[in-house]
């Protein structure tokens, strides 16, 4: 792509993936995740294992995934929790975040997580993503 100091075109690029986003939310399959620890730990955890059964991305049918990472002191009632909570988003298509979870357990071992630690995931540095 050429080079362009033209306002107008970076704004009619900026609309277009403006419309991308949109017909994601709209058209697409998605699981969003909560994390209240991500913050201090610097991990994300990703959940493909609970009670003994395959879960999370190992079963998720959705096409994108989005990991809300919240700020520290968040209130855990799910009527408080607003955007001033958010610390960042993470954002994958699915395909790419089961390559990332395959690819880490290669070399990592699952950890347990989740509530009352019921669960495994890939504890990964979010660094790294």
């Amino acid at each position: 792509m050429e080079h362009n100091n033209d306002f107008k075109y970076d704004l009619k690029l900026g609309q277009e993936g403006e419309n991308i986003i949109a017909q994601l939310l709209s058209d697409s399959t998605i699981e969003v995740k909560l994390d209240f620890l991500a913050h201090k730990t610097d991990n994300i955890f990703i959940e493909y294992e609970s009670r003994g059964k395959l879960s999370g991305i190992a079963t998720t049918e959705s096409k994108f995934w989005f990991y809300i990472i919240l700020k520290e002191n968040t209130p855990r009632e799910e009527k408080d929790i607003t955007i001033e909570n958010v610390e960042d988003i993470l954002f994958f298509k699915v395909d790419k975040l089961k390559d990332i979870c395959r690819e880490w357990l290669m070399f990592n071992e699952g950890k347990k997580g989740g509530d009352s630690n019921t669960s495994l995931g890939c504890c990964i540095p979010r660094r790294l993503l």
